[in-house]
């Protein structure tokens, strides 16, 4: 089995705070209304990528992972994550505002659900003039603070509201807490973890008149109280080479605006490549000759074991470009 680069299947979901950019986005179709999320790179149980290109079409993730391991991810990844892909990708539409939440992080997600935590970021793709998401405190408030204000309907007043635009960047580290507003178009990169503790729903009812469940006291242990003067990541964006976003131990992600080609050397980089299109199109070539056609709203995955990618955009392009260090 020879490696080369993957695109997937997206997994299209539809929800009912769901929008209707996303397959416009892709260029893709859907006998679907409302599809909120598309899961681009997913290794969560039931719903595993499916290969879309190549020798491995119709192979899934876990199916190429459990065969190639550290060839696909990286020897260190390998030896940290085993048979877990270790990130999941994904596109969000939301029509209208999602639930305010946290996700635990890996030591407490670990002796609850005996899973990872969630870190995660956001890169705002578009929005609506109006669009705003939470992230973080605005103020200092204490755990009891906190349980009493989800109570009385007030949380929201402890929050950190930002109105968006597109490029705009969150890096949301676990216990921060956070929601997306109606209007915003984000691409999230985050662990690969389905643990979310709903915090507070605008005390809304669903189609029989009942309330989603909230998870009041797992989300109180689970939050990072401190308070930050802005939790909007700046940059200065460069041309023709990598832009820093964000680097933590579970991701590195860097912004690549291109309109000529760009050699990158991943020789000395333990690890997997994915690569997101925000805009245009352009050709990838690996050092083992494989070619690879990429355009806005497509993902693909570089196994560990290729040392060089050329990009070559066929237009002003965009890409994410995520490992782990």
């Amino acid at each position: 089995m020879k490696l080369y680069p993957f695109k997937f299947e997206p997994y299209l979901k539809s929800v009912i705070w769901g929008g209707s950019d996303i397959c416009k986005f892709k260029g893709v179709e859907s006998t679907e209304e409302n599809i909120g999320e598309s899961w681009e790179i997913s290794g969560v149980k039931n719903h595993v990528s499916i290969v879309s290109n190549g020798e491995l079409r119709g192979k899934t993730l876990e199916d190429i992972l459990s065969n190639q391991k550290e060839l696909l991810l990286g020897k260190k990844v390998y030896e940290t994550y085993g048979e877990t892909f270790p990130l999941l990708i994904k596109f969000i539409d939301a029509r209208d505002d999602l639930s305010i939440q946290v996700h635990p992080d890996d030591e407490l997600a670990k002796e609850r659900h005996n899973s990872f935590g969630k870190t995660e970021m956001w890169y705002v793709v578009k929005a609506t003039p109006e669009a705003s998401l939470y992230s973080g405190f605005s103020k200092k408030i204490t755990p009891e603070d906190y349980v009493a204000m989800v109570e009385n309907g007030t949380f929201t007043d402890s929050l950190m509201q930002y109105n968006v635009k597109s490029g705009d960047v969150f890096f949301l580290p676990a216990g921060r807490v956070h929601a997306i507003g109606g209007g915003c178009f984000i691409a999230e990169i985050q662990q690969t973890s389905d643990i979310t503790y709903r915090i507070y729903d605008y005390n809304r009812k669903d189609s029989e008149g009942k309330s989603r469940e909230l998870h009041t006291q797992l989300a109180k242990d689970a939050i990072d109280y401190s308070v930050h003067k802005t939790y909007k990541t700046s940059y200065s964006e460069k041309i023709n080479e990598p832009t820093a976003l964000v680097s933590c131990p579970y991701f590195t992600t860097n912004l690549l605006e291109l309109n000529q080609s760009i050699l990158l050397d991943y020789k000395n980089l333990d690890s997997f490549v994915i690569y997101i299109c925000m805009m245009g199109k352009a050709e990838i070539k690996d050092n083992k000759g494989n070619v690879i056609s990429i355009r806005q709203g497509e993902t693909v995955l570089i196994p560990a074991d290729t040392t060089s990618v050329e990009i070559i955009p066929s237009e002003n392009t965009k890409v994410l470009e995520t490992f782990i260090e």
